[in-house]
């Protein structure tokens, strides 16, 4: 029998696959770097596995993409019916392969059906991340019900996963489960990649943490709804399936996945979250502005009360706090005074606005600002014109459940698309704007993949027409953040909680896959509107600025000493940006559970910054030492408390820090850590590091 194999492959993994008598290829190896010198044949023929009573005769391999036809047991890779109805059960056969130096393309045929298979493998040299997608092509229509991306297998010794969820203002919210017999299975029917359903899972063993261990980590990169299968066999065989969600693919001929990426990692939950990090900010994201502006968005000032000479006020105050844009949100369109109306009716409201937008814009621009405004394209009222004139827009029935008062457009619709970007278009071309905050306030009635790809189709427009213009994608907060609306933007707003305690969590997860360059994270009201939480200015400011960013209060409310504290807060970011907005965020695996630590650490790993917040009060007394990462063992370091004068009355003891700069080595802090002063809960640490 034939076997063929091919390897992709760099210093931090290896995958190899193997295709036995021309069947579809299996991942007989996912792990560590091999040497160029390894047999691949003969880890073709080790991975043979024996059969025993009460088994079939052949187990049936968990190829990149399972086949029922080979008595597969568990959740095969496709799942169709031809135009009668009847369940496709392909025997796919090796056509063609194309090969480049970092990536193959493989084709495969069942040919008494009419089917291809086609899979697409590349492995990012820079990045050493993993893009995977799979294309299905028939010869007649047919239905396809389920269709995964490349399907690896999970090694035996990994037993645990991680995967995400959560809820308005309190996402990316992780579990960790163990590998069980049977099926995990995530069905996004949202219609986006949505708050309780980020599209990742890190697989992993018992004791991986952040810095030791091993981890495999994949995101499917799609904004519409998804589903996840973490799936272990009977035999013991476990394997992870990424696709659209059940019921969003249409008939068709022409099938194709969103892109899987994935990564191994031998050095913890870092090792893969370095490579996410660093891939979407070389390789996904366009066209963002640098350096990155400091923002100030409006929405929890003035929410849908605009007065003209109000926002001149506080677009001067913001200016004098260090803001670079202004972002007019929600509000300044149609007959738009609160979310029951006017979505749909993109044009300038008069009775705000008598003039247009252009007094407000060219007060922003004359204080030195760039000017952003809000969108929800998507979205409908029933009390607006365009509803009254076109209510067969509406994406599904007319008696469905309304979200925020709204409904949702049909995206797959070219006229839909059209009249919208119309709209889009001339306030842009009319007006001196830079930036869009794209909303997205409700989930769907339906899940359809082509609602999706209408969007992705109108953005696509907007920026070939409108280059210079940033797009945030926003969703009620993190309802939309995956790979696949970063190819089209360039910022996520991560959560509509701007209360700092919340956002220290969301933003310690979501660095698993997120840089803080498209991270936005803004400084909010004193009194947080989502949590009712009442935060001081030094955490709020030190939370935002460990991200990109911004502002989002009154600034006319602030007291003299929060003006200072964010000034200064600001000024530091300002200095630090160029390379921040560059770093690695590595997480730090902090003694006391009440700590969040995070390290952000320069490309050229000359320079670094540690945020670590205490969350609560402490169960011990004693501050517990914070341990770094990822520094040169035998380099030397001068670290300093950057707001070591924050250091209560309480704290009558004398750490070092708290008085002048230690200089140690790399091994010294990774190993033994840093003693920091004492401090009360609902605080931050803020430490600079330089290599001597």
């Amino acid at each position: 029998m034939q076997v063929k194999t091919w390897h992709l492959g760099d210093c931090h993994q290896s995958l190899v696959l193997a295709s036995f008598g021309d069947t579809l290829p299996e991942a007989v190896y996912w792990g560590p770097p091999l040497p160029e010198t390894e047999d691949l044949q003969a880890l073709a023929a080790a991975s043979a596995t024996d059969v025993t009573g009460g088994m079939v005769d052949r187990n049936a391999p968990i190829s990149l993409s399972p086949e029922a036809s080979q008595t597969f047991p568990g959740q095969v890779g496709l799942t169709g019916r031809d135009a009668d109805g009847r369940a496709l059960l392909p025997r796919f056969r090796f056509e063609s392969e194309v090969s480049s130096e970092h990536g193959l393309t493989l084709a495969y045929a069942d040919k008494t059906l009419d089917l291809s298979l086609i899979l697409d493998l590349s492995l990012t040299p820079d990045t050493s991340l993993l893009r995977m997608q799979t294309r299905l092509e028939s010869a007649q229509e047919i239905t396809v019900d389920w269709f995964a991306a490349p399907v690896l297998q999970i090694p035996a010794h990994v037993g645990d996963m991680i995967e995400f969820s959560g809820r308005w203002c309190a996402e990316f919210q992780t579990r960790r489960l163990p590998f069980a017999p049977g099926a995990r299975m995530r069905d996004n029917r949202n219609g986006r990649s949505d708050h309780a359903h980020f599209p990742g899972l890190i697989a992993c063993s018992g004791g991986t943490n952040n810095t030791t261990g091993e981890a495999y980590a994949f995101h499917y990169g799609w904004s519409g709804g998804h589903r996840m299968v973490a799936e272990e066999l009977a035999d013991g065989r476990r394997h992870v399936q990424f696709g659209h969600a059940s019921a969003s693919l249409k008939k068709g001929r022409s099938f194709s996945t969103a892109p899987l990426y994935a990564t191994y990692s031998g050095t913890g939950f870092n090792g893969a979250a370095v490579r996410f990090q660093r891939h979407l900010r070389k390789h996904v994201v366009t066209g963002a502005k640098e350096p990155r502006p400091v923002h100030y968005n409006c929405w929890e000032a003035v929410y849908f009360d605009h007065d003209l000479e109000e926002l001149k006020a506080i677009a001067t105050r913001a200016a004098g706090l260090g803001a670079e844009r202004f972002v007019l949100d929600d509000g300044w369109f149609g007959l738009r005074d609160d979310d029951t109306s006017s979505l749909g009716d993109w044009a300038i409201d008069k009775r705000k606005y008598p003039d247009g937008l252009t007094p407000l814009i060219d007060h922003v621009k004359a204080l030195g600002l760039e000017f952003g405004i809000w969108f929800e394209p998507e979205m409908i009222n029933e009390d607006s014109e365009l509803f009254r004139t076109r209510p067969d827009w509406v994406l599904g029935s007319l008696d469905q459940v309304r979200g925020r008062q709204q409904l949702v457009l049909d995206m797959a619709r070219e006229d839909v698309r059209s009249y919208l970007y119309d709209c889009i278009a001339a306030v842009l071309a009319e007006n001196d704007i830079e930036y869009i905050k794209w909303d997205h306030n409700r989930v769907l009635p339906v899940v359809d993949a082509a609602q999706t790809e209408g969007v992705y189709a109108l953005i696509d427009r907007l920026r070939a027409d409108f280059p210079h213009v940033e797009i945030e994608s926003c969703a009620s907060g993190g309802g939309r953040i995956d790979f696949g609306i970063l190819e089209r933007t360039q910022r996520v707003w991560l959560s509509d909680s701007n209360d700092a305690l919340e956002r220290q969590r969301i933003q310690h997860e979501a660095a698993l896959f997120l840089p803080a360059f498209v991270t936005g994270s803004h400084v909010g009201p004193r009194v947080s509107h989502t949590s009712g939480r009442t935060l001081n200015m030094a955490l709020r400011a030190w939370t935002a600025a460990q991200r990109h960013l911004g502002f989002e209060m009154d600034p006319r409310e602030l007291s003299d000493e929060e003006i200072a504290t964010l000034k200064e807060v600001t000024s530091w970011w300002k200095a630090n940006r160029n390379w921040m907005m560059r770093a690695d965020i590595l997480r730090l695996d902090a003694s006391d559970p009440a700590v969040i630590a995070e390290q952000q650490l320069a490309q050229d790993g000359e320079r670094f910054a540690v945020f670590a917040a205490l969350l609560r009060t402490s169960d011990p007394i004693l501050q517990q030492p914070l341990r770094l990462t990822g520094l040169d063992a035998h380099a030397r370091y001068r670290v300093s408390l950057v707001n070591r004068d924050d250091a209560p009355g309480l704290s009558r003891g004398a750490p070092l820090l708290k008085e002048k700069d230690l200089v140690a080595s790399g091994q010294y802090l990774m190993s033994h850590g840093l003693v920091l002063p004492w401090r009360f809960p609902e605080t931050i640490w803020v430490i600079e590091g330089h290599r001597q």
